[in-house]
């Protein structure tokens, strides 16, 4: 059933994806130039992409419980490194938007839900003058992850440990405001939804949330269908594999449906 839910959703947003000819506003078509179709900053990341390629020949096993969703490619907590690496990492390809995203909006802090092992945090640690706060549940991801940070000496980086459902809502009594958020966790249609609400209040007026794996089940796409007509939301695009939410009220309340 989820298979088929998410072949279907990818017909119909291959359907329904438009190109820069059906782009009006002079704000998403800039994005559309500048963030969506640019590759300039493939060579930026090499040394991390070596990274990759070392967690994906890792034949270790480690036990890993799902904190959300349960990933279809396990059927047992005791997983290769290998295989947790070319299942739940963000592709390169993927990575690199996140990183022009919060690049564009100039994002200063960042915050991160589902660190993973690291790899797409690095890439937003590459942004000048940002701190990247990065959330992640699972002990043996987290020593990955830390060992990903210590390795390339990131210092603007800050993991923090435990469950999100409740280190979140204590991180975010700090007041200060958030330029870029990527909602990379659990899954599932409540949790993102509460995830949003937190997050929402400390958004800065243009900041950007994006939204990953939004046709990953029924419940998700239920998500971002009700994500991306939010009050507070005036502008989306939806990419397939992720959605991105836009809090900049100049922006009418506008949404895309584009191809990465």
């Amino acid at each position: 059933m989820q298979n088929y839910f998410r072949a279907t959703s990818y017909i119909n947003h291959w359907l329904d994806a438009v190109d820069e000819h059906s782009i009006h506003s002079p704000f998403f078509y800039e994005f559309y130039h500048q963030v969506i179709k640019s590759t300039s900053d493939r060579d930026h990341f090499l040394e991390i992409e070596k990274t990759r390629e070392v967690l994906l020949s890792n034949e270790t096993v480690v036990s890993v419980k799902d904190l959300g969703a349960k990933s279809p490619h396990f059927k047992s907590d005791g997983r290769t490194i290998s295989k947790i690496a070319a299942t739940s990492l963000s592709p390169e390809k993927h990575c690199a938007l996140f990183y022009r995203i919060a690049k564009y909006t100039e994002a200063k802090r960042i915050v991160e839900l589902g660190t993973s092992m690291g790899i797409t945090s690095l890439y937003l640690s590459k942004i000048e003058r940002s701190k990247v706060i990065t959330f992640e549940g699972n002990p043996w991801m987290i020593n990955i992850a830390k060992s990903n940070f210590e390795y390339f000496h990131q210092k603007n980086i800050q993991l923090i440990e435990g469950n999100i459902n409740q280190t979140l809502p204590d991180h975010l009594q700090n007041p200060v405001k958030i330029d870029f958020a990527l909602l990379d966790a659990n899954h599932r249609y409540e949790p993102t939804l509460q995830y949003f609400e937190w997050l929402s209040k400390r958004m800065a007026d243009r900041g950007v949330m994006v939204i990953d794996d939004i046709y990953y089940s029924e419940e998700m796409g239920k998500a971002w269908r009700e994500l991306k007509k939010h009050d507070l939301v005036y502008g989306s695009i939806d990419l397939y594999r992720c959605g991105i939410l836009f809090f900049d009220i100049r922006l009418n309340k506008q949404h895309f449906v584009w191809s990465l």
